[in-house]
């Protein structure tokens, strides 16, 4: 566990309509003068002249600007070590790939990361982790936390909604972690920090409880990424990610080694979270209620995944991180799990027989 005075936060949250055309005056104020960028696949020729014009009308030099469409560690490591020696900040614009890179390339050469995620689908953007691929196997490995982290809700609106359900599935997760945390604790395999649990708690019930007309409405929008920002700051007070992910995430890393072409993280994490909430008998109604209104399940249900393959992964589930003790440890829990794919009303309807 971290001690209190070394937490890092933030110093730019920006997250509302326009942040992007905002960029340079952002980083002016933090008093940043050279930088590069990495931009993810294709997304140069979509927002390369916004994000260069922002910053040139600041003064601000950008180095270099790359597209990015790996997260290879040996190839990020390349990267990293190419970065030219005045740079005072790294810049990721994209996805998940490309925010990953940057991340880690960050923290490789202990400079300051700006995120700059253009969909909601985790809270991958907020977070000290990188996922990467490590000889041929996708694992995840320390990252630099995010020094800034700028989200134009307009740009989240236009991409696809899937991406929006991938977030609501990630975010809800949080329930379901903190309760597989606490857990731990009282099998002696954890301790708690009490105020990561508060902002972890914090941030979903905030999310949970926005009133809504659409997933594509700005307060919505702006909820689902305040909150998911927030669960990387419950990860570092934490010094760990259990704040935010439990079961219900080694469900979804299983179904990843399991699946020729997984789902969005999200997605796999939004049905596990359902699952695991039955298990633990822990707000699985209010759980349900959010993955129905929002239209999770209706989008999920388009995707035809075989109640098998979760199966499959509840039991693999144990070996993804074997130093940890959630629900999914032990056996009753695991064959409880199975038994609710297998069975519940709700899942019948998203889930389909081999």
């Amino acid at each position: 566990m971290r001690n209190a005075s070394s937490i890092e936060i933030p110093a730019i949250l920006k997250v509302g309509k326009g942040a992007l055309d905002n960029i340079g005056s952002y980083l002016k104020e933090a008093s940043f003068c050279q930088v590069i960028i990495y931009f993810g696949n294709g997304l140069i020729d979509l927002f390369g002249t916004k994000v260069m014009e922002s910053l040139k009308a600041e003064g601000i030099h950008v180095l270099e600007y790359r597209e990015i469409d790996t997260v290879v560690i040996d190839d990020i490591i390349s990267m990293a070590f190419s970065i030219p020696n005045q740079t005072q900040a790294v810049i990721a614009v994209g996805g998940g790939k490309v925010i990953d890179a940057g991340k880690y390339a960050a923290f490789l050469k202990n400079l300051p990361f700006i995120s700059v995620p253009t969909s909601s689908s985790s809270d991958g953007f907020s977070s000290a982790s990188a996922s990467l691929i490590v000889e041929n196997r996708r694992n995840s490995v320390p990252a630099r936390l995010a020094y800034g982290i700028i989200v134009d809700t307009e740009i989240i609106r236009t991409a696809p909604e899937r991406f929006i359900y991938s977030g609501i599935g990630d975010m809800l997760s949080k329930i379901t972690a903190v309760y597989d945390w606490i857990y731990e604790a009282e099998h002696g395999a954890a301790q708690v920090n009490d105020f990561a649990v508060m902002i972890a708690k914090k941030a979903v019930n905030s999310f949970v409880r926005t009133p809504y007309q659409s997933i594509k409405d700005e307060l919505f929008l702006k909820e689902l990424l305040d909150s998911l920002s927030m669960s990387g700051i419950a990860n570092e007070i934490a010094g760990s990610s259990a704040p935010t992910s439990g079961s219900e995430h080694l469900i979804s890393h299983a179904l990843d080694k399991i699946l020729e072409n997984p789902q969005l993280h999200g997605i796999q994490v939004g049905i596990a979270t359902y699952i695991m909430s039955v298990v633990q008998d822990h707000r699985y109604v209010r759980i349900n209620t959010v993955l129905t209104e929002t239209g999770f399940w209706k989008y999920a249900e388009t995707l035809a995944m075989k109640k098998e393959d979760f199966c499959k992964a509840v039991d693999m589930a144990p070996s993804i991180k074997p130093h940890r003790h959630t629900y999914l440890h032990e056996e009753k829990y695991r064959e409880a799990a199975k038994r609710i794919i297998m069975e519940d009303a709700i899942l019948n309807k998203v889930l389909v027989e081999n």
